[in-house]
């Protein structure tokens, strides 16, 4: 089983990136996505999640309006598209798998099974 966050680097505040999620080693279609971000020293934040269908999505207060969730099963891929990005979006970024269940999706908290490694966005000013 694999997540592989990519996609990260610096860019300027007000500019775009598009962060990628590829999974391997389950079926994609059965489980949610969701996005999270950590900083040194802080918990890790809820950043966006889609649930399995995609029919779903869901946003943190900060990131709202400015950044969307999206999923390509033909590519077993889940996206970040971040725009007007600023300067306390920097953090390292984090996907993860929640598996379907008949509770539904919970995308905010963190009873995800599986976890990839982040990658690293820097907003400068």
């Amino acid at each position: 089983v694999q997540l592989q966050a990519s996609g990260g680097g610096l860019v300027q505040a007000g500019g775009s990136l598009r962060l990628s999620c590829a999974v391997s080693g389950f079926t994609f279609d059965d489980y949610a996505i969701g996005w999270f971000r950590q900083v040194p020293g802080k918990e890790r934040d809820f950043v966006a999640g889609m649930s399995w269908t995609g029919g779903s999505r869901f946003y943190g207060d900060s990131v709202k309006g400015r950044f969307i969730i999206s999923r390509d099963s033909a590519k077993n891929t889940a996206y970040l598209q971040m725009n007007s990005l600023k300067p306390e979006d920097t953090a390292n970024y984090f996907c993860a798998a929640q598996i379907r269940s008949e509770v539904g999706f919970r995308p905010d908290s963190l009873d995800y099974e599986f976890w990839g490694r982040g990658t690293q966005v820097t907003v400068s000013s």
